[in-house]
């Protein structure tokens, strides 16, 4: 998981006194609100690196056909309690098989960075009041999970051996 310091990101947003820019005017490593986006898409030079903020209330479904123009799209948790960005960004990496960067903003806490990675997030925006160095150690809680995941869609039981299925089933058993 790859952890975003807002004052060393290389992308950045297009605001103005009254918020969004309407029309942005295409520079390298945007990234757009929806509504940017929708009314520069089909200017937008191809190479230039581009990235949605997505809502959590839209299907992701009304950004398909422009994946493989987006380089990141960031997913929102307007509050730790509203988790319907945990689906978008499963449908984005499972059914979508989106390959950029899906970032977590908003209301991203430290306890929340488990699900996140197991639903396909890579890179997260913790909120202020969060230390990255409990972040960190979150994210090596659990050595292994039994239900599949974005990184490994298989139950534990149906894993070979290798790759640590049977020996997980072995450790709790002693349990």
């Amino acid at each position: 998981m790859k952890f975003i310091d807002i004052a060393h990101d290389p992308w950045h947003t297009v605001g103005g006194e009254d918020g969004p820019i309407p029309h942005p005017q295409p520079k390298d490593h945007l990234l757009l609100t929806l509504e940017q986006w929708h009314a520069v898409r089909e200017t937008w030079p191809a190479g230039l690196a581009v990235g949605v903020i997505l809502p959590n209330g839209v299907d992701v479904e009304s950004i398909v056909a422009d994946l493989p123009r987006l380089s990141l799209v960031a997913l929102q948790f307007p509050k730790w309690v509203d988790g319907r960005a945990y689906t978008q960004a499963r449908l984005l990496r499972v059914r979508y098989q989106f390959k950029g960067q899906i970032r977590a903003t908003g209301e991203a806490l430290v306890d929340m960075l488990p699900l996140m990675q197991r639903t396909g997030f890579d890179a997260v925006v913790l909120r202020r009041d969060q230390s990255r160095e409990a972040a960190e150690r979150a994210l090596g809680f659990f050595a292994g999970h039994y239900q599949g995941a974005v990184g490994e869609a298989r139950p534990v039981f149906a894993r070979p051996a290798a790759t640590g299925g049977a020996d997980f089933i072995n450790a709790g058993a002693a349990i």
